[in-house]
């Protein structure tokens, strides 16, 4: 059990400082947000809705796992490495995939119920 304590305390703390110093961590909270209750009206099923709040979570996931990424090669050097910048321009690449699709499954769910699309 206090290993579910430490890591859940660790997880605060790193939430703490990405919501206070990570522009796109914030703005991607903040599309969460409003993502609840806009879900809510485009999801035709429970699991239409899980899967909307879903995608945008994992981008959120990838965010996050991008930013330790990063975090972890400015530790281990600030000056220019070509591995270093494969490395984060590898997060950076798995964070625009996780926004393709966040557009694609939140596009598909439009197209269903704003335009009586059955995809």
């Amino acid at each position: 059990m206090d290993r579910l304590v430490k890591a859940f305390q660790n997880s605060v703390r790193a939430f703490s400082r990405l919501i206070r110093t990570e522009a796109a961590f914030q703005q991607e909270i903040m599309l969460l947000v409003a993502a609840l209750p806009i879900g809510w009206f485009l999801a035709e099923t429970w699991s239409g809705y899980a899967l909307l709040i879903g995608s945008i979570l994992f981008l959120v996931t990838v965010e996050v796992l991008n930013t330790g990424i990063e975090a972890a090669c400015d530790a281990v050097s600030r000056e220019f490495n070509i591995d270093i910048q494969l490395a984060k321009d590898c997060g950076s690449l798995a964070v625009l995939i996780s926004i393709v699709i966040v557009l694609g499954v939140w596009g598909f769910a439009i197209a269903e119920r704003l335009l009586g699309l059955s995809i």
